[in-house]
C-alpha cells in the first residue's frame, strides 16, 4: 500500500512542478512584454524591469497553484485510468478511494504552504512591486503618507485625508486648504466623507464645512450637506500610498482593521480580505478532489484532454463564484466571513458528489 502511495505522490510532484514552471514562465514572459512600453517611458532598464516582474511571481505562484494542482491530479489519475491501473486496483480489492488519501494530504500541504507564503514572502514582494509600480512606472505625484494618513500637495492647495478606501473609492476625515502666493490661507474645507463619481469623474463631499478668509481678521463659514468640489486628483493617484491587503500579513491586516474601526471608519472590505486569507488557500484541497473525480471518469480513459478541460473549467468557475461572493461581501450584502467561505463550502460539496458519481 505504501508503495502505491509513494508512486502516486512521485507522479503528482513531477506533473505539478512541470505545470507550474510552464505557467510561471508564460506569466513572466507575457507580463514583461506587455509592459515593455511602460518600462521604456519610465526610463527603467531591462534588468530592473525584469526584477520588477520577478517580484510579482510569488503572488502569482500562490494564485496559480490551485490550477496546477487540479491539472496535475487529473493527469495522474487520467494516466492511471488509461493504463488500466485503476481497474487493476479494483480487481485486487483496493478501492480507488485509497488514492484520495495522498491527494488530500498534498492538497492540505499546499494549502498550508500558500498560507505560509501569504504571511511571509508575498507581503514583502508585493509591497516592493507596488512601490516600483506607483513610484517609478506611474510616477505618482507628490503624495506623502504617515500611518495611513495622507498628505497631498497640489497647485496652491494642501489635501489631508485620515482614511482612503481604494475599493469603495471613498475618503474620510478630509481637510483641504487653499493658499495664496504669500502662503496665507484663503479658503478651507472640512468634510466627513467623499465619494468619487466614476461617471462625472468628480468627488461628492458629505457634511461639508467651508470657511473663506477675506483677510486676517474676518472669515465666513458655510455648511453643506453635500457638495461637489473640483479637486485635481483621482482615486488612482492615491493607490500608491495605501497599503493593500496583499501587502499585509494576517496579523497586520487584523491590526489595521481594528485601528480604522476604532477611528470610526468602515472596515468591511478589509474584513472580507482578512477572511479570504484563511479561506482561499483551501482551494488546493478542493481542486485536488475535483481533479481526482475528473481523472476517474471513464471518458478520460480514452480522452485525457477532456479531463484537463474539466480541471481548467473548474478552476475558472471557482474564481468566478469566489469573486461574485466576495463582491457581495464588499457591497455589504453578505457578512464578510460568509462571503469569503461560502464558495469553499459549495465546491467541497460538489467535489464530494463528483467523486462519488465518478467511482460509480
Amino acid at each position: 500500500m505504501a508503495i502505491l502511495t509513494q508512486y502516486w505522490a512521485k507522479e503528482f510532484i513531477k506533473f505539478f512542478l512541470i505545470i507550474q514552471i510552464i505557467v510561471m514562465a508564460i506569466f513572466i514572459s507575457v507580463d514583461y512584454l506587455t509592459n515593455m512600453d511602460r518600462f521604456v517611458k519610465a526610463g527603467i532598464s531591462f534588468i530592473d524591469a525584469f526584477g520588477y516582474v520577478l517580484l510579482k511571481t510569488p503572488f502569482m505562484f500562490v494564485q496559480l497553484t490551485p490550477a496546477g494542482i487540479v491539472l496535475a491530479v487529473v493527469t495522474v489519475f487520467g494516466l492511471m485510468n488509461r493504463n488500466n491501473e485503476l481497474m487493476a486496483m479494483r480487481a485486487g480489492g483496493i478501492s480507488v478511494y485509497y488514492l484520495l488519501r495522498p491527494a488530500i494530504a498534498w492538497g492540505l500541504l499546499l494549502s498550508f504552504m500558500m498560507i505560509f507564503m501569504g504571511e511571509t514572502v508575498v507581503p514583502v514582494t508585493m509591497s516592493k512591486a507596488n512601490d516600483i509600480k506607483y513610484g517609478v512606472i506611474k510616477k505618482t505625484r507628490n503624495i506623502h503618507a504617515v500611518k495611513e494618513k495622507i498628505w497631498l500637495k497640489g497647485d496652491g492647495t494642501i489635501y489631508y485625508f485620515r482614511y482612503f478606501n481604494p475599493k469603495d473609492k471613498t475618503l474620510a476625515g478630509i481637510t483641504i486648504t487653499w493658499l495664496d502666493r504669500d502662503f496665507s490661507i484663503i479658503r478651507r474645507v472640512d468634510a466627513r466623507t467623499a465619494q468619487f463619481d466614476s461617471v462625472k469623474q468628480t468627488w461628492l463631499f458629505d457634511s461639508v464645512l467651508e470657511q473663506r478668509f477675506e483677510d486676517s481678521s474676518s472669515s465666513s463659514i458655510v455648511k453643506y450637506d453635500k457638495k461637489e468640489i473640483p479637486i485635481e486628483f483621482k482615486p488612482d493617484d492615491l493607490q500608491g500610498v495605501v497599503k493593500k491587503s496583499d501587502e499585509m500579513s494576517f496579523t497586520e491586516l487584523l491590526s489595521y482593521i481594528r485601528k480604522i474601526q476604532k477611528e470610526g471608519y468602515d472596515a468591511t472590505t478589509y474584513k472580507v480580505d482578512l477572511y479570504g486569507k484563511t479561506a482561499f488557500p483551501f482551494i488546493c484541497l478542493i481542486m485536488a478532489l475535483i481533479g481526482a473525480g475528473a481523472g476517474m471518469r471513464r471518458i478520460v480513459k480514452d480522452n485525457l484532454p477532456v479531463g484537463i478541460v474539466i480541471g481548467i473549467a473548474a478552476s475558472f468557475f471557482y474564481w468566478f463564484i469566489y469573486g461574485f461572493f466576495t463582491s457581495l461581501g464588499y457591497g455589504r450584502m453578505l457578512p464578510p466571513a460568509v462571503s469569503a467561505w461560502i464558495t469553499n463550502l459549495i465546491f467541497m460539496l460538489l467535489a464530494m458528489i463528483y467523486i462519488i458519481s465518478s467511482e460509480q
